[in-house]
C-alpha cells in the first residue's frame, strides 16, 4: 500500500521526503514524516518532430540528447526537463569518432539516441506537434 493512500492523500501527487523523527516508545515507534508535492507532470515524452535531426557529431565530445521533447535546441536537451518533465532525464552519450548521424526527434526510438524508422509509425504521424516546432 502506498503511504499516500494510507495517508488519505492522492496516490502519485505526494511522497515521502525524508523521515524527520523516530520516537521509540517500549514497542511501538512512532515517525514523523516531511511530505513533499511530487510533480503530477506526464513522464512521457512528447513528440519533438516527425522526422530525425540530422547532426553532425565531433568524436570525444560528450552529448545531450533530449528524452523529453520539450527542449527548444532539438535534438539536444536545453534543461527544459527540469520543469516540464521531471521524470525524464536526457541521455548523455559521446560518440567514438567525428560522424553524421540521424538523431531521433520523435523521442520513441528503440535505439537512442539514432533514429530506428519509428516516426513513421501512425501514432507518430497522426500526432500534434507543439505549437513551437515547425517540423
Amino acid at each position: 500500500m502506498e503511504l499516500g493512500c494510507f495517508l488519505g492523500l492522492q496516490p502519485g501527487l505526494w511522497g515521502i521526503c525524508n523521515i524527520v523523527n523516530v520516537i521509540r516508545d517500549t514497542q511501538l515507534v512512532y515517525m514523523t514524516f516531511r511530505m513533499v508535492q511530487l510533480s503530477s507532470l506526464s513522464s512521457e515524452p512528447v513528440i519533438a518532430s516527425k522526422k530525425p535531426f540530422k547532426v553532425e557529431l565531433v568524436g570525444g565530445k560528450r552529448y545531450s540528447w533530449c528524452t523529453c521533447g520539450h527542449s527548444k535546441k532539438q535534438p539536444f536537451c536545453d534543461g527544459t526537463h527540469k520543469t516540464k518533465a521531471q521524470g525524464l532525464m536526457p541521455l548523455r552519450f559521446i560518440p567514438e569518432k567525428d560522424s553524421k548521424a540521424w538523431l531521433c526527434g520523435c523521442k520513441y526510438t528503440a535505439n537512442p539516441p539514432y533514429c530506428d524508422g519509428t516516426h513513421k509509425q501512425e501514432f507518430i504521424q497522426s500526432a500534434l506537434l507543439p505549437e513551437n516546432s515547425d517540423s
